[in-house]
């Protein structure tokens, strides 16, 4: 087909993440870049701006190209049945770079009906290691929080309180803890002393106060 488009699928969880090393990917296969869609967004679901407009593009006997499986998507299921939508239903093909060799969906193609029975069993299989791996990542999650707890490690945001303050701190609280008192300094110009926010500054005063 003379009108087959290459294109190539990027996705970074947040706007922190760099997206270089997978466009890099990208070009060195000869995508032009404005064929290489973009998304800064979560992989939970395929709500994504770009994502939906390469979807729009795709024709029969296309190819694109993502860099690992869960670029595409996070949820297993939801990326099997859009897998399935790409190749079966727009007949165009994926091919994931991370194992070319085994994410290739014109290898199945090539075996007509059989490739489809061994593409299906594939996909089965893949779901159901990304589901285990999942479980096992949730367990060890759950079980170091328990470890934690059992250890008396605070979970969290460390608390901060009059002990948390260095020694510089607490000698500006004592010298200037009367004058803000008389209303001699506002309590702008303490906070900014004691290097210190709002709810924190109210929250070491009154933990001073009382065991003045």
């Amino acid at each position: 087909m003379s009108n087959v488009k290459v294109f190539g699928y990027i996705r970074v969880s947040s706007k922190d993440q760099n997206e270089a090393r997978q466009l890099q990917k990208m070009i060195a296969k000869g995508i032009d870049e404005r064929d290489i869609f973009m998304d800064k967004a979560s992989g939970a679901n395929f709500d994504r701006i770009q994502y939906q407009a390469l979807r729009e593009r795709i024709r029969e006997g296309d190819l694109i190209y993502i860099d690992a499986l869960d670029r595409l998507g996070r949820s297993y299921d939801d990326v099997i049945a859009e897998w399935k939508h790409i190749t079966r239903t727009l007949k165009a093909d994926i091919i994931i770079l991370e194992n070319e060799t085994l994410f290739d969906s014109r290898n199945f193609r090539d075996m007509g009906d059989m490739g489809k029975l061994m593409e299906d069993q594939f996909l089965s299989l893949l779901a159901y290691v990304a589901d285990q791996e999942r479980k096992k990542i949730r367990q060890r999650q759950a079980e170091g929080i328990a470890v934690a707890k059992a250890q008396g490690k605070h979970l969290g945001r460390p608390k901060f309180n009059l002990d948390s303050l260095n020694k510089e701190q607490y000698k500006t609280l004592e010298e200037n803890y009367i004058i803000w008192k008389e209303k001699k300094l506002s309590g702008v110009r303490f906070m900014e002393l004691l290097g210190l926010k709002k709810n924190t500054f109210y929250k070491i005063v009154k933990e001073y106060e009382y065991r003045a």
